[in-house]
């Protein structure tokens, strides 16, 4: 099967996942990133190395329409991680899908790992679906579910999705598509979640230890934000324990080189990895 992919290196594993399965890659569509929370240089270095057309501008159907020029109808538009709703692919191509980091119907949107962790979620899972006229709606080719533990973090959570993404389609999809196309399952109603605001990213220390720290975790290295006194800091890292104190929430009771201790509810949050420049504004990742 020719394939045309839309997407970044986030979900670029089904790149590869596709070829595993003996697909043949035409057309790389992807998105200028900012190197730091996206990045796309491993899929656009593949991409050369095969030599493939690689489009930054937004797919737009005169694209959809060079591509069936070229190639007929026999191929598929995969989407991974590509933020922009594409349309005109119906007549154009074979098939048209999406790999979504959740067990669609719950948590359709831009980004739901973050609300993943924040709810406590015990299971989680990648879809793939049929592209729709509305984000992350398609009837349901394949799905993995995973179990997610009660220390789960936004990076861990990342890569369980990534590797369930290679493995959807390098197996079920790459190899059995249109069976599965002919036996696409409708979602039924949903939830969609909105991207996540600085609000939602913002400890509050009036909170108890576990609460402040599973925000931390769930954001990871995106950072959330912390206020030390007038100061507004981003905290990719932190630790903490339960004891008893007298001390104001929110209040620094310690420092060492570059540690900080702030009282929470019922004990201690140490923040181990922060800058008050937010890391997409710093460029780098070193603290």
């Amino acid at each position: 099967m020719k394939f045309a992919f839309a997407g970044i290196d986030f979900l670029g594993g089904v790149f590869e996942g596709l070829l595993d399965a003996g697909w043949t890659p035409v057309k790389l569509f992807t998105r200028p990133c900012d190197g730091v929370y996206d990045h796309n240089e491993v899929i656009v270095a593949r991409a050369r190395s095969l030599k493939l057309p690689i489009q930054l501008s937004r797919i737009r159907e005169r694209d959809i329409e060079a591509l069936q020029a070229e190639h007929g109808r026999d191929w598929a538009l995969v989407v991974a991680g590509y933020p922009w709703l594409i349309k005109g692919w119906k007549g154009r191509a074979a098939y048209g899908l999406n790999f979504h980091p959740s067990p669609l119907p719950t948590g359709r949107g831009p980004y739901p790992l973050f609300r993943a962790v924040l709810d406590r979620y015990e299971t989680w899972g990648v879809t793939a679906h049929v592209l729709a006229d509305g984000f992350d709606a398609g009837d349901i080719l394949a799905q993995e579910i995973f179990a997610l533990s009660s220390r789960e973090s936004h990076e861990t959570l990342l890569a369980k999705c990534q590797m369930a993404a290679r493995r959807l389609a390098a197996g079920p999809l790459g190899r059995e598509l249109p069976n599965r196309w002919r036996r696409s399952e409708p979602q039924g109603d949903g939830s969609y979640w909105p991207r996540a605001t600085d609000t939602d990213r913002t400890l509050d220390f009036r909170q108890d230890v576990e609460t402040v720290l599973r925000r931390v975790r769930a954001f990871g290295t995106v950072e959330t934000i912390a206020r030390l006194g007038d100061a507004r800091v981003f905290v990719a890292e932190a630790q903490g324990w339960q004891e008893r104190h007298a001390h104001t929430p929110g209040a620094v009771v310690h420092r060492h080189r570059r540690h900080v201790v702030v009282a929470a509810l019922d004990g201690y949050v140490q923040l181990t990895r922060w800058s008050p420049v937010p890391l997409a504004e710093a460029g780098q990742i070193g603290r």
